[in-house]
């Protein structure tokens, strides 16, 4: 048997070979009359010592790391009383405790902190613990809800503490560290670049519309921390992130540290926040309208209406001007315009650069008092009352509507000329107290306000 299989395969290997298999030709084929072709390549030849830059981020994180606390918010609060209470006569009525969790930045060495109004907001007390793990009660100095920013203090000597840098200076793709404690993961830090500036975030209440945007990760707990330059400056005060999962998803949120910095300072010196105020209304230029204005500028601000008094009227601003620039900082959108002003304080001069009939100039105007606002979520545009408006209403404060930007409100009656007294009833005595009472509501909440018609009724509208 095993002779015959062999025998087998000799014999289909050789018939293989003979009929089947056939030769195997490799063909080469050079062409004598071309030579290899050159394709230039867009580089330059590299110095000599030549390397890529290396950022080093470790002597901004030991700058800042000590200087980042924990705010921890200790409040107190009486749950609402349900049916299942009743059925099973659980007590109710009796006093919790809830704890948020936040971060802050040291900012003097005598133990001044500032953080997030968010992140303090209806504190019964306020914790401090330091990197070292060294904990002090904390003192509320002031707050601002416009700006979301609170300054906090504990009676602490020789502190690490970062120094404030200059957020105008800021550009867009530059190195940035958040520093701060997600998830109670103390002493976080993490590395992006600044994606944006002067970002403007739709439906935020009535706060800045001038953040610092970066994709360094952000997450809850990192509210109130620092967001620092490669030299360990503070530009910033980290504050939100936008998410559909309550979780970084790629953005994250600063106040500008120039902001942060100007409401410590007017907290410090004044005990409230001191906001300056043009004394126009405004709308963006774009690329569809500024053919009309017969400029070659896509950014910038049109000015369409001059309030009576004021420091742009007294400079000479006229309709249709357009300001591209506030002291040399670009002006392209309304949130550079209410960013730059939210560093200012009433009585300083600026020197607008406008654009008009295609000639610019330069006007220095003086800063007031803000007497008017716009209150977004409602469509109306806010005005303090005017000793004469006070009298005729037989008022003491409130703030007049001196426009209504919603039609389904004009359905209703609003109209130019009535006085809102009050909101969710807190009395309002200016436009200042209506900024702050806008900026602490939560999203979606009920919003009541009170009104006075020229006739001397009151009226009362809810909006869900």
């Amino acid at each position: 048997m095993l002779l015959v299989s062999a025998l087998g395969g000799v014999l289909t290997l050789g018939a293989y070979k003979l009929f089947i298999e056939k030769p195997q030709i490799a063909y080469e084929h050079q062409n004598q009359n071309e030579g290899l072709q050159n394709v230039q390549t867009n580089f330059i030849n590299a110095p000599k010592n030549f390397a890529a830059e290396i950022t080093d981020f470790t002597s901004a994180s030991e700058k800042t790391l000590d200087a980042v606390v924990h705010v921890k918010n200790r409040s107190i609060y009486t749950s609402q009383l349900t049916m299942q209470d009743l059925i099973y006569g659980r007590n109710q009525g009796r006093p919790r405790v809830q704890i948020g969790t936040g971060s802050g930045v040291i900012i003097s060495p005598d133990g001044y902190i500032i953080t997030n109004n968010h992140v303090i907001n209806g504190a019964n007390e306020l914790e401090i613990v330091l990197n070292n793990k060294k904990t002090y009660p904390a003192e509320l100095i002031g707050t601002d809800a416009t700006n979301d920013i609170a300054l906090v203090k504990i009676d602490a000597r020789d502190l690490p503490y970062v120094t404030f840098g200059d957020s105008d200076s800021v550009k867009v793709g530059e190195w940035v560290l958040a520093v701060g404690n997600p998830f109670n993961l103390t002493s976080t830090v993490t590395a992006g670049i600044v994606s944006a500036k002067g970002r403007d975030l739709a439906n935020n209440n009535n706060k800045i519309e001038s953040y610092i945007q970066t994709d360094a990760v952000v997450n809850p707990g990192n509210s109130g921390g620092a967001l620092v330059n490669t030299r360990g400056e503070l530009i910033g005060i980290n504050t939100m992130i936008t998410s559909t999962t309550g979780s970084y998803i790629g953005y994250s949120f600063a106040v500008p540290s120039n902001i942060a910095k100007k409401v410590v300072d007017d907290i410090l010196e004044y005990g409230n926040v001191q906001r300056a105020f043009i004394g126009i209304n405004y709308r963006e230029l774009n690329g569809e309208n500024y053919k009309d204005f017969n400029v070659s500028e896509t950014e910038g601000v049109i000015v369409t209406n001059v309030l009576a008094e004021s420091g742009a009227q007294k400079a000479g601003i006229e309709v249709n001007d357009i300001i591209i620039k506030a002291n040399n900082v670009k002006i392209g959108t309304f949130a550079d315009l209410n960013g730059f002003l939210n560093t200012k304080r009433p009585n300083d001069v600026v020197d607008f650069t406008i654009i008009r009939n295609g000639n610019e100039k330069i006007l220095p105007v003086t800063l007031h008092k803000n007497v008017s606002t716009t209150v977004n979520q409602l469509g109306l545009n806010l005005e303090d009352l005017s000793p004469s408006d006070l009298k005729k209403y037989k008022l003491n404060k409130g703030v007049k509507i001196s426009d209504v930007l919603n039609s389904e409100l004009k359905r209703f009656g609003l109209k130019k000329g009535q006085v809102v007294v009050s909101i969710n009833g807190q009395s309002v005595a200016n436009v200042n107290d209506v900024n702050d009472i806008m900026a602490s509501l939560k999203t979606n909440s009920r919003l009541l306000l009170e009104v006075m018609t020229e006739e001397g009724v009151t009226e009362r509208y809810i909006f869900n």
